[in-house]
């Protein structure tokens, strides 16, 4: 995952519910998940809180927040996707709104 050519983080790509809830609820540590397409998250499952950004079309954020376990968010229109990491994530890489990110293979 980069932004303006700084790495951020490795990131894993979730295409489905089902590769996200493998994702998530594993328990394994990854760096960063990217939900594409995905309008909305929740945290259903998930054993600590979660860092999630919103992005649209060209993974430009759009909105970020720190979600709690158990915790449901309302879909967004102009959402094509969703970041999550582990809480805190997002502050070490000083993530903010209009950030651009890119994934490279």
């Amino acid at each position: 995952l980069l932004r303006d050519g700084e790495v951020l983080a490795s990131v894993e790509l979730a295409a489905s519910r089902a590769s996200w809830a493998r994702q998530v609820t594993s328990g394994r540590h990854v760096g960063a998940l990217l939900i594409r397409p995905c309008r909305a998250v929740h945290s259903l499952g998930v054993r600590s809180a979660i860092d999630v950004a919103c992005l649209d079309e060209d993974l430009t954020v759009v909105s970020l927040r720190r979600m709690l376990p158990y915790r449901v968010a309302l879909p967004r229109l102009h959402v094509a996707a969703v970041l999550q990491a582990e809480a805190g994530a997002f502050e070490r890489w000083n993530l903010r709104l209009g950030d651009t990110l890119e994934v490279k293979d």
